[in-house]
C-alpha cells in the first residue's frame, strides 16, 4: 500500500476549556484533490493550521510522506505551499516584484527565480499583466497571484484556503483551471470552500467538518447517490411532531427521517412521490405545516441533512 502524502492522525487542539477540534484523522493520497468542508467555527482552520506547521496539536500527530510532522520541521516544511484566504501581498509593488520577494524567502535567487516567477505567472494566467502594481487588480487577479507566491518553491502538496472568496467570475473559472491543471501534474491539494459546486467539480474526496470533528468523508458522488432521492425539510407545530414523524419514516418513499426542533428532516428514494406521501401523513393526522422546503440531491444536501444547517450559517 502507497503511503499518503498527507495524514493526520487523531488530531486534537484546546484552548484553554474549549476543544477546537477533537479528533480528526485524515489520509490524503499522493496525486489527490481532497476538500475540507464545514461551516465558520467548525475548526476548519485550527486543523488547517496544524497540517501545514503553524500550530502544533495539543494530540494526535501530522505524518509528510510518513515522517513526523512539526511546527519544527523545516524540510519538510518545502514540500508544504499554503495560500491564506487573507491576501499576502504588498499593493504598491508589481505582481512580478512580489513574487521576487516571496521567491527570495524560499530561497531562490538569481536566474533560477525569475524563471520560476515566469512559469507560475503563466500557470495563473497573468503574464500580461506582471508589471502593473498590485492595488491596480481586481480582487480575483490579487487572488490568483496570492496562488502563484505559494506555488513558487514548487511544492508538493498545496493548501488552498477559500481561494475565490467575492472574486469575479473568469477569475473563479481562471483558479479552477489552474487548480486542475496543477493536479493533473500530480500535485496533491487540500482545497477549502464554502461553496459545494467547486468541491463537486474539483475534490477526489471530501471530508464534511463540523463541532472539530469529521462527520463524513467519501467521493462527492458517493455521498450523493447515498442521500437518495433529495430531501425534505417540513416544520411542524411541535404537538404533533413525534406522530408524523413515527408514521413518515414507513412510508416507501422515505428513506429516512430525523426530528430536529420544530422540523423534520426527511431522507426520500423519490422527492416528488415523498412530498404527496408526507402531505398525506399531515393531513390525515391534522398536523399544521409551517414551512416547506425541498432540496434537489447534491452535496449541499448532504451537509444540510447531516448537520441540520446549510454550509454558510
Amino acid at each position: 500500500m502507497n503511503t499518503p502524502k498527507l495524514t493526520a492522525e487523531n488530531l486534537r487542539k484546546s484552548y484553554g476549556d474549549h476543544e477546537a477540534v477533537r479528533g480528526i484523522s485524515l489520509d490524503i493520497a499522493k496525486g489527490e484533490v481532497f476538500g475540507l468542508l464545514g461551516p465558520n467555527g467548525a475548526g476548519k482552520t485550527t486543523t488547517i493550521s496544524m497540517l501545514t506547521g503553524l500550530l502544533n496539536p495539543t494530540a494526535g500527530r501530522v505524518l509528510v510522506d510518513g515522517k513526523p510532522f512539526t511546527s519544527r520541521s523545516n524540510e519538510l516544511k518545502m514540500k508544504i505551499g499554503f495560500v491564506p484566504q487573507e491576501l499576502a501581498l504588498y499593493p504598491t509593488l508589481s505582481a512580478y516584484e512580489n513574487l521576487l520577494f516571496f521567491g527570495r524567502i524560499y530561497r531562490l535567487h538569481g536566474k533560477q527565480l525569475r524563471q520560476r516567477v515566469d512559469e507560475v505567472l503563466e500557470m495563473v494566467g497573468l503574464t500580461d499583466r506582471a508589471k502593473d502594481p498590485i492595488e491596480d487588480y481586481s480582487g480575483g487577479m490579487k487572488r490568483r497571484i496570492n496562488i502563484a507566491a505559494g506555488l513558487l518553491h514548487q511544492p508538493e502538496i498545496l493548501f488552498l484556503d477559500e481561494p475565490t472568496v467575492g472574486v469575479d467570475p473568469q477569475s473563479r473559472n481562471a483558479i479552477f483551471e489552474s487548480v486542475e491543471a496543477l493536479n493533473w501534474q500530480g500535485l496533491t491539494i487540500l482545497y477549502t470552500t464554502h461553496y459545494m459546486e467547486e468541491a463537486e467539480r474539483l475534490c477526489n474526496r471530501v471530508a464534511i467538518v463540523d463541532h472539530g470533528q469529521v462527520i463524513a468523508m467519501d467521493s462527492p458522488k458517493a455521498m450523493i447517490r447515498g442521500l437518495g432521492g433529495g430531501l425534505l425539510r417540513v416544520g411542524l407545530v411541535n404537538g404533533k411532531l413525534p406522530k408524523v414523524h413515527e408514521k413518515v419514516q414507513t412510508l416507501p418513499s422515505v428513506k429516512g427521517a430525523q426530528q430536529l426542533e420544530g422540523e423534520l428532516m426527511i431522507q426520500t428514494h423519490e422527492s416528488r412521490q415523498a412530498l404527496v406521501d408526507v402531505l398525506e401523513v399531515t393531513n390525515s393526522l391534522d398536523a399544521t405545516v409551517t414551512s416547506l422546503e425541498i432540496y434537489e440531491p447534491n452535496l449541499e444536501t448532504v451537509f444540510l441533512n447531516l448537520t441540520g444547517r446549510n454550509l454558510r450559517n
